[in-house]
């Protein structure tokens, strides 16, 4: 090796290691980078200026307490990552093409991350996929738009009234004039959760039926949200309630707020009546899980309102439960064998 390809390998790996340094979140002095380097600072601010060239953006202020670190630019340049960094962004790309709806575009931002992983980290990734089981889901996430993503997103931060044509679950287009509060993604999907200027009431909208009509605006003073403004409690709740095919409505005697901290978001919603009784209004897909919900009221209740499958239910779960309640108290008991 001649002294000159040489030298081109020690800046190169030098360079590396400036930039691994530059990218921690603090400004480094030129003297403090020239000691971890083990070079004068007049090299320190050549190699600076060699990774400006190479797109990186170098930020640097004078002065007694300046100093360079990594900014932000105007494209993407190569990102140096260690070893846990590069799985765990190799784990989270996987997660995301199976969950969020974004499949297209993880799947291409994995298979670049993958193809430079040194073998080391390639059999960590792979050891950690083959022995981790994940539950399939029983439909297909929404493909999604990133870019619709990121202009939902920029319209929440800034305050800013959206108009978009939407298709409703029984595919009827409507238009729509809202005032977006938050993105959620709620399993294998994304909600968009905002104030309906029509109908004045807040809506949750599935964001793969959103198509945004431009120019937006105008802004907006933000509403404060239901729920005590938890977004994740009132999406729960109106994500399950849209799927409910049976409704029922249940006095509770017991005090809205120990049953409210009992009760899981998804099974209902809690009104006070007086301080020692509250209304329970619940649903679901079936009868069997109506009841579900109503055996987690640990205290009395009576139906007000509900389907009259319902009741026949509860009656035959009555006798069922009574039945092998007085089988227990027949059955022998059974000593214990010694080995």
């Amino acid at each position: 090796m001649d002294w000159q390809t040489f030298r081109m390998i020690e800046t190169s790996a030098r360079l590396l290691k400036l930039l691994a340094l530059l990218q921690s979140p603090r400004d480094w002095t030129g003297a403090e980078l020239a000691g971890k380097l083990d070079v004068s600072p007049r090299t320190i601010r050549a190699d600076i200026e060699r990774l400006r060239g190479l797109g990186y953006p170098v930020d640097a202020t004078r002065g007694s307490v300046g100093g360079y670190r990594l900014g932000a630019g105007g494209s993407l340049p190569p990102l140096l990552l260690d070893d846990d960094e590069a799985v765990a962004v190799v784990i989270g790309l996987r997660k995301s093409a199976e969950l969020t709806g974004l499949e297209e575009s993880s799947l291409q931002a994995l298979t670049k991350l993958e193809q430079v992983l040194p073998s080391r980290l390639r059999r960590r990734v792979n050891s950690i996929a083959a022995f981790t089981v994940q539950v399939p889901h029983d439909e297909p996430a929404p493909v999604i738009d990133p870019e619709l993503l990121s202009q939902l997103a920029a319209l929440c931060r800034d305050h800013e009234q959206l108009r978009f044509d939407y298709l409703s679950h029984r595919a009827e287009p409507t238009r729509r004039k809202v005032e977006p509060y938050r993105l959620v993604n709620w399993g294998r999907r994304w909600y968009l959760v905002g104030y309906d200027l029509d109908r004045q009431d807040w809506r949750t909208f599935r964001v793969d039926r959103i198509s945004p009509r431009i120019p937006t605006g105008p802004r907006f003073t933000p509403r404060r949200l239901p729920e005590d403004g938890d977004v994740a409690t009132y999406l729960s709740r109106r994500v399950s309630a849209a799927g409910w095919r049976y409704r029922a409505r249940i006095i509770v005697h017991a005090p809205a707020e120990t049953m409210a901290a009992q009760l899981p978001p998804a099974a209902g919603t809690i009104e006070p009546i007086d301080e020692h009784t509250c209304l329970f209004s619940t649903g679901s897909s079936s009868v069997k899980g109506l009841a579900v919900h109503l055996g987690l009221l640990d205290t009395d209740f009576e139906i007000q309102d509900g389907p009259a499958e319902l009741h026949a239910y509860l009656e035959q779960l009555a006798e069922r439960y009574s039945q092998a309640s007085r089988s227990e108290l027949k059955a022998p008991s059974i000593q214990p064998t010694e080995i």
